[in-house]
Parts: C-alpha cells; sequence; structure tokens
C-alpha cells in the first residue's frame, strides 16, 4: 500500500471485486451484489454479536411514520429539507432520516421501572435522506444507509457508568479492524432545543467520562446535535486519512419532547435521560473505508470469498467439488472455478479478485486426495489435506 499509484477507491474495488453498484434508476441508493453482501453480512454479524455480549435488546422501526411523530420529535423543524414524504389515505408521512422517534416509541409502548435502566436498545435501521445529487459519492454518500444505532435509556445516576461502557465498546470494534481514532466533544449548536444550564450539564458530563478514561479529545465548538452535546470518533485507516464515523450523543430533549417516564423507588414518575449511539455510523460508508483501508485485501473473516478452488481439467472437478462441499459445510465461503479455461488464466483472475487462499487441484492432488495450497500476498503453502487447510483458517480466523 506503499505506493500510492496502485491505490484504487471504493468505486473501483467495488466494480473490480464485484461488491456493489450505483444505477441511474436508484441515484445514491446503492445495490449490493452477493459478495458485497457477504462483506456486509459479516459486518452485521459482528455487530449483532457484539451487542448481544454487551447487554443490548435488538429493536426493527417502521421506516415510515406520520408526519405528527416528526413533528413531535423536532426532526419537522430542524431537518425538513433532508426528508422524503409521502400521502398515503390522506395522512402525511415521513421516510424516517433517523431511528430515535422509533425507539423512544417502543420504551413508551409499556409503563417502566427504575428497575429495568438502563435499557439498551439497538437497531440497524434502514434510513433516507435527501442530499444533492453533486455530493453523491458511491457509498461514501448515499441517500439510502443502514445507521448502526443505539438508544440507552438511563437514570441520572447511571450517566457515566453507561457512557463509560459505549466508549470501551467502541474501543473493541475500532481494534477488530485495526483502526486508531482521534476523539471531538462538539457542543451546543446555534440552533438547539433545551436550556443552556441542561447544555452545560451535558457536555459536563461528557467531558467528565473522556477525562476518567484518560482519552485526549478537543472541542469541536457548537456542532453538537440540535437536542445535545456529542463526542465523535475520527478513525485513521492505512493511508492515515481521518474519517468520522462514530458518535455518542447526550440527550436531555427527547425524553421530554415525548414524556418519557419511568417510576423511581419513591414509586414517582421520572424523565430517563437518552444516550445515542452508532459505532459504524452506518453500514454503507463504513463498507467504502473498509474497502480503500484494505485496498481490497479483506483479513479472512471479511473476505466475501475465503477460498477459490482451481480444478486443472475435467478429470479433476469431482474431487475439487467434493472439497468445496467439505470446506463449506466447515462454513467457510468458497467458489470452484470450472470452466474450460487454463490454470494460468484463473490462477490470474483469482489474484485480480484478492481471495485470501487459492487451492490447485491436479492429478497428483487428486492421486494424494490432498490440496495444493496458496495464501495471498504469502505464496505457496505447499500440499496438504483438507483437515490441514480447516485447522489453518480455523488459526487464521482465532
Amino acid at each position: 500500500m506503499s505506493n500510492v499509484k496502485e491505490i484504487s477507491n471504493h468505486r473501483q474495488l467495488g466494480q473490480q471485486l464485484e461488491l456493489f453498484m450505483s444505477m441511474e434508476e436508484a441515484p445514491g441508493m446503492p445495490f449490493f451484489l452477493p459478495k458485497g453482501m457477504a462483506l456486509r453480512n459479516q459486518l452485521e454479524q459482528f455487530w449483532k454479536e457484539q451487542h448481544q455480549r454487551s447487554g443490548y435488546q435488538e429493536i426493527k422501526t417502521p421506516i415510515m411514520m406520520k408526519q405528527e411523530l416528526w413533528e413531535q420529535s423536532g426532526h419537522w423543524d430542524h431537518y425538513h429539507e433532508n426528508m422524503y414524504f409521502s400521502n398515503v389515505d390522506e395522512q402525511n408521512y415521513a421516510i424516517k432520516p433517523m431511528n430515535c422517534p422509533g425507539a423512544l416509541l417502543i420504551f413508551n409502548s409499556k409503563r417502566r421501572s427504575y428497575r429495568e435502566l438502563p435499557l439498551r436498545f439497538a437497531e440497524l435501521g434502514l434510513v433516507h435522506r435527501h442530499e444533492l445529487s453533486g455530493s453523491l459519492n458511491g457509498l461514501l454518500r448515499v441517500r439510502s444507509f443502514t445507521q448502526d444505532d443505539a438508544h440507552l435509556f438511563v437514570r441520572q445516576d447511571q450517566i457515566e457508568v453507561e457512557m463509560a461502557k459505549v466508549l470501551e465498546l467502541v474501543n473493541s470494534f475500532y481494534a477488530k479492524f485495526g483502526f486508531s481514532y482521534k476523539v471531538e466533544l462538539s457542543t451546543r449548536p446555534d440552533e438547539h432545543m433545551g436550556s443552556p444550564e441542561i447544555w452545560d450539564q451535558a457536555e459536563a458530563a461528557l467531558e467528565t467520562v473522556l477525562k476518567q478514561k484518560g482519552i485526549d479529545y478537543k472541542i469541536n465548538k457548537g456542532d453538537g446535535a440540535f437536542y445535545g452535546p456529542k463526542i465523535d470518533f475520527h478513525i485513521l485507516d492505512s493511508l492515515n486519512r481521518s474519517w468520522q464515523c462514530g458518535t455518542v450523543q447526550l440527550d436531555f430533549q427527547m425524553p421530554e419532547k415525548f414524556d418519557c417516564t419511568y417510576i423511581g423507588k419513591d414509586n414517582q414518575a421520572h424523565r430517563p435521560i437518552i444516550i445515542h449511539r452508532a459505532i459504524y455510523g452506518s453500514i454503507e460508508r463504513f463498507m467504502a473505508i473498509l474497502i480503500e483501508h484494505y485496498q481490497g485485501d479483506f483479513p479472512l473473516w471479511l473476505a466475501p470469498v475465503q477460498a477459490r478452488i482451481l480444478p486443472i481439467a475435467d478429470a479433476h472437478y469431482s474431487y475439487a467439488a467434493q472439497i468445496k462441499s467439505e470446506l463449506e459445510d466447515a462454513g467457510f465461503r468458497v467458489e470452484m472455478d470450472d470452466r474450460v479455461e487454463k490454470v494460468g488464466l484463473k490462477i490470474r483472475e483469482t489474484e485480480m479478485q484478492k481471495v485470501p487462499y487459492m487451492i490447485v487441484v491436479g492429478d497428483k492432488e487428486v492421486e494424494n486426495q490432498s490440496l495444493s495450497v496458496r495464501r495471498r500476498k504469502v505464496g505457496n503453502l505447499g500440499e496438504m489435506d483438507c483437515n490441514a487447510l480447516l485447522e489453518k483458517f480455523e488459526d487464521e480466523l482465532s
């Protein structure tokens, strides 16, 4: 990756690796191809596993809700120009640009007790925002995308503990991909909801947690969300480029607007505080960053195709198909190139597709019931049987 001339952007790599495409029929709304979905599914599966382990409950909220809801949330006043609308049965609806109101409705769907808090809802929510056509850029700037949202409903005395846990979760996510990151604390914007006193309280709480965790940060004055201050995470990729991805926002406003309450120890109604939180930011944008970060050479766990089997001739197809079946039964993503082409062409095209493992099957391999294995960027690993290859896969994934 040190040779800048070899660097490809995510749109070029997306086409070369058959990950996604953009079409005039849906500007800014990407089409994910099978290999792109394999990559996306791995990201989502990792996200689900980590959240389940961290005490989150997954939810799903409707993509379209009535206009009155968005008026109540404040998005109608503060975000109207970026939203899409529809009229159904003489009722005005808006396609959601954010997931927050849906999570609030779920919280309010039943009587809540202080014993339930913190209540952590997580959602991979599809949202739509109207971006100017000239600003659209592959997966980096789109109109339709999936936010990896979470909404934590907490008591006042739980803010700092929960914020600390969120920061730990963010750190573990970025470490998985080898990202370092920088942190910014964004404060009250000119257009905001709520009193300056509440904003001062929220900003002080975020600063306290950052200092307790020993995290270096800078103040981004006036760049908070209209309902609360936020911590933004700027990851650094393999080319030392900075990308703003994760965000954590402290919100005293939405619980007020939606009249969210829980019953406290004193048997009285109390107002929860909401922590809004995303780590990827959006699945689409994070994928674009990863494609360029790895230049398509994904680690084995992320690679859309983990191994490709190349039989040399017709006589080797049956054995190659048997190996493919064994690897797939073990849970790996495998292709077999059974075209009537020279093996040299198959090898070159496999290299172009940046498949981590290449398995060549010829007369010797069929006779010995073995495999000739090559690891991308490492070279020839020699001859081994299927069990040895599976062990190698497992070692690399552990």
